[in-house]
């Protein structure tokens, strides 16, 4: 069980977690992208594997510039840090989502560090992705992943979204509708 307090701003939590940890929910921050790249070398290849869909090495600079520096119009990114000021916590997950172009639909993505799993905030980061997409007034969010990718693919189910087929073999795309079709 995750023990919730609202810290006064939008988007923004402190968690006590069961083991006793604490961590902040928070809007994504452009002095979180160095933190973002130290968080990024404690990852397992496997974990990077089923976030970033193929292996990758290296968070880069400019790949953790792009990832902190977000449109709020058309974007949206929360972390789970420690409770530290932004550049100096570090991350153990991440929720994005980004409105396509023209459209009332986001791609999203998550991640959550194995030193969190197991504990529910992979729920609470995707109820807070989804929350914000409602309140965008979205149709429809998906996100592709691997097939073996068990554990995100029975979160999506949980959350009510369905699996159709993906561009590329050993890809499952989840998507979830936002509005009732009449």
């Amino acid at each position: 069980m995750i023990h919730r307090r609202p810290l006064g701003k939008p988007w923004q939590e402190e968690l006590a977690l069961e083991d006793g940890r604490r961590l902040w929910l928070r809007p994504i921050l452009p002095a979180d992208a160095e933190p973002l790249r130290q968080a990024f070398t404690l990852l397992t290849p496997e974990e990077v594997r089923m976030r970033f869909l193929h292996p990758l090495t290296e968070l880069t600079p400019a790949m953790a510039r792009r990832l902190t520096h977000i449109d709020p119009r058309t974007q949206f990114a929360l972390v789970l840090a420690e409770p530290e000021p932004p550049g100096e916590a570090l991350v153990g997950g991440v929720v994005r989502a980004a409105i396509d172009t023209g459209t009332k639909r986001a791609d999203f993505a998550i991640l959550v560090s194995r030193f969190l799993a197991h504990q529910g905030l992979g729920t609470l980061l995707m109820r807070q992705m989804l929350r914000w997409a409602k309140l965008k007034r979205l149709d429809a969010v998906y996100g592709d992943v691997l097939q073996e990718n068990l554990q995100m693919l029975n979160l999506a189910q949980q959350l009510g979204f369905r699996r159709l087929a993906a561009d590329e073999p050993g890809r499952v795309r989840i998507e979830k509708a936002l509005v009732e079709r009449g």
